[in-house]
């Protein structure tokens, strides 16, 4: 887990999984959008960033063993969480979602996938980008790249976590319906041709509470081109959230 405040905190937490190929960084700027009273914390699976020799998990099972392990370690089932993944992740954010749910009686506030397909879609997905360069290249191009991601060098780096990331989502085991008690957004991209609004409308056969959706201006990576407004709504779901809470701290 990355933040910019102290993980072990008495804050409202947006948990946040990157999209495939992808590390902390691409939520950096969120924590001063959410303001106090909200903790951003972002999921840093291995084989990136800050965790770039760290063993890959095994299977997605594995990965969401990490991740709710951590998240109940931290004790952040004390305070209210909302569940944020984008692509990739927004799938390992549900499976994240039902771990909490099913294994520790706490469901999140709200689980959001955005620019994701629904669990049934995924299985055997990844083959294509573990084979196709060329697609691999596709997805990287839509991406918003910082200046230094712009070198071959760092361009071969980001394309070795896509194909890894696409080889673990082999991994994943269709889930035969299984819902999760908690509000599902599912958010979209108009213009993003790889998962549209009628694969988002399918999320609703997983949604055991509410299912709500959405869509948004511009394409697969759409929230970091509306991060004030992603992370206002991504703020709203966290109930009684007190600002200025900052002082609850510990």
């Amino acid at each position: 887990m990355v933040g910019s405040v102290p993980l072990r905190t008495r804050r409202a937490r947006v948990v946040c999984l990157p999209p495939a190929g992808s590390g902390c960084r691409f939520f950096r700027s969120w924590q001063s959008a959410a303001g106090t009273g909200v903790s951003v914390v972002g999921v840093q699976l291995p084989g990136r960033e800050n965790r770039w020799r760290d063993p890959a998990p095994a299977d997605v099972d594995d990965a969401v063993a990490a991740v709710v392990g951590e998240l109940v370690g931290l004790g952040a089932l004390e305070q209210p969480v909302v569940i944020f993944g984008q692509s990739f992740g927004g799938l390992l954010g549900y499976e994240v979602a039902r771990r909490l749910g099913d294994g520790h009686g706490a469901w999140p506030a709200a689980l959001v996938v955005a620019a994701c397909r629904p669990p049934h879609l995924w299985i055997g997905a990844g083959r294509g980008l573990v084979d196709d360069d060329q697609a691999l290249e596709q997805l990287l191009q839509e991406r918003a790249l910082d200046e230094y991601e712009l070198d071959e060098g760092s361009r071969q780096l980001m394309l070795d976590m896509l194909r890894r990331d696409a080889r673990l989502s082999l991994t994943y085991r269709d889930p035969c319906g299984a819902t999760v008690s908690c509000p599902v957004w599912a958010w979209g991209g108009r213009d993003d041709g790889t998962v549209t609004a009628e694969h988002l409308a399918g999320w609703d056969r997983y949604a055991g509470a509410s299912f709500h959706h959405r869509q948004f201006d511009g394409g697969h990576y759409f929230p970091g081109q509306h991060t004030d407004l992603v992370v206002a709504l991504l703020r709203d779901m966290l109930p009684n959230l007190m600002r200025g809470s900052a002082s609850d701290d510990r």
